[in-house]
């Protein structure tokens, strides 16, 4: 009796030498050869046993970055700042020399002179390439790249997550969001995948901060206490530490934090959360949260929390989870936003809000991706 053999899937990575990707793609060599075990990995519990999602040892990684420092020397540096542990990244210099091999230039480049269609040509084209040259059942494009400012109006050039999103679609590839950039949310492009018969799935990955505001304000809301204000700060280091440097890279990634507090809360509370970039930190980060409440009585308290993480450490397991699911979704037949990845997403393309009843809505999937329900 002989088996079909398994299909490999590509998981192509927008910013494909950035920290989260380099961490994304040691951590599914370390996980894939039993090096580590896969603490973080939301698919490896036994719900989704069954629901047909490619193993890691199937999932081959390329992607665009307009960075050169390749994957391994990149892996060596996360590795002296405690991101990695010791002695991973010549465990799996293999590994990650094969994925630095697949990665093409990206951008566009300030001085570019290509037209938009011209650049979603070019990217669609690299992305056909690597599915057809490794034989590859589908592809997953995943957006990790820094978070690029909210558009303005008149800007010349659509969002550069844009023009991946289209060039995506152009590939016939499913398409996820990890960032708070425009993405699949420009203007038609939506419908385009809907049209192609792609998943996608977004946007801006929930790692830390907004993660915890998931599980407090349905809390806060549902035990009937009244926020008064709800104030934040975020540390962080890294280069998304100097993106968000930038007011209105920081205004797209507020925009999501906002998000979970307002739909959670039926309103958005008084006080902001503020991004300070401190260098120092490198890929750790701080997050502190200041809850001022009314209890019975009009009695005024107050909710105080610290997060401190890696985000790289936090994100690359999420992003193996999304790559996975949704290439089983696209294989499975589902098109345009999957339901039930909203616990993944500050700003989730599907509801419901709280955190508990959107893990109740990821186990649906999961049922559903098994032929369950």
């Amino acid at each position: 009796m002989t088996t079909e053999p398994l299909k490999r899937v590509g998981v192509w990575l927008i910013g494909a030498r950035g920290s989260v990707a380099t961490t994304t793609v040691a951590g599914r060599a370390a996980l894939a050869a039993g090096l580590h075990p896969p603490t973080g990995l939301v698919t490896a519990g036994p719900a989704f046993a069954g629901a047909g999602l490619p193993p890691l040892e199937q999932l081959v990684f390329g992607g665009h970055d307009t960075h050169p420092t390749p994957l391994p020397k990149r892996a060596e540096q996360l590795a002296e700042a405690g991101v990695l542990p010791h002695g991973l990244p010549s465990a799996v210099a293999d590994e990650l020399a094969r994925a630095d091999a697949e990665i093409r230039p990206g951008g566009p480049q300030p001085d570019d002179p290509r037209s938009d269609e011209r650049l979603v040509e070019a990217f669609a084209a690299d992305i056909a390439a690597f599915t057809a040259g490794h034989g590859l059942a589908r592809t997953v494009v995943v957006h990790l790249a820094s978070t690029e400012p909210t558009p303005a109006p008149g800007d010349a050039r659509a969002p550069a997550s844009a023009l991946y999103a289209a060039a995506a679609i152009a590939a016939g590839a499913s398409y996820v969001n990890f960032t708070p950039a425009t993405g699949m949310h420009a203007e038609g492009l939506a419908a385009r995948a809907a049209a192609a018969g792609l998943p996608h799935a977004g946007r801006d990955g929930k790692t830390g901060q907004t993660l915890l505001r998931a599980v407090l304000a349905p809390m806060f809301a549902q035990r009937e206490l009244a926020v008064r204000a709800w104030s934040g700060s975020n540390l962080l280091g890294g280069g998304d530490g100097a993106t968000l440097a930038d007011p209105r890279a920081a205004a797209a990634k507020n925009a999501g934090k906002a998000r979970a507090l307002a739909d959670n809360l039926g309103s958005e509370p008084e006080g902001e959360t503020h991004i300070d970039h401190v260098p120092a930190l490198g890929d750790w980060k701080t997050a502190w949260d200041h809850v001022a409440f009314d209890g019975f009585l009009g009695t005024r308290m107050v909710l105080q929390t610290i997060w401190q993480g890696c985000d790289s450490a936090l994100a690359a397991p999420l992003v193996l989870d999304l790559a996975r699911l949704v290439a089983r979704a696209h294989e499975t037949g589902m098109t345009g936003p999957v339901p039930g990845l909203g616990f993944f997403f500050k700003d989730p393309d599907t509801d419901p809000p709280g955190l508990a009843e959107q893990y109740r809505e990821l186990l649906a999937l999961a049922d559903r991706l098994a032929g369950r329900s």
